[in-house]
């Protein structure tokens, strides 16, 4: 995946992988599991860069090849549940923007 590319180009990106490379999908439910796994990965270093967790002795830190395996995981997803990622996207960006817009205007916390 390079920059640049539209969530769809990244969808069929990954299902060309997936039957070149990887020769199948796993279960909707191991990849389920997969991105906890991931999911939990990003969250021991973010843990460890940004929290008060230290990072162990040769332990190495890369937050965007932590959250591109998430993103990986959350396409293939996608693919096999037949969810368009760019449509979805953009219903929730609509969807957020409408209930959330004065809410967070109005939250001194934020400010």
């Amino acid at each position: 995946m390079s920059e640049g590319k539209t969530l769809a180009q990244h969808q069929r990106e990954v299902d060309e992988w997936i039957r070149t490379v990887g020769v199948r999908y796993f279960s909707e439910l191991t990849n389920t599991a997969v991105l906890m796994e991931e999911v939990g990965e990003l969250a021991r270093l973010m843990a460890r860069q940004y929290g008060d967790q230290s990072f162990k002795a040769g332990e190495q830190a890369d937050l965007g090849m932590e959250m591109a395996d998430v993103l990986f995981v959350l396409i293939c997803l996608a693919n096999q549940t037949g969810v368009d990622l760019e449509e979805a996207m953009a219903r929730a960006m609509e969807k957020k923007t409408r209930r959330d817009r004065q809410r967070h205007a109005d939250n001194a916390k934020l400010r």
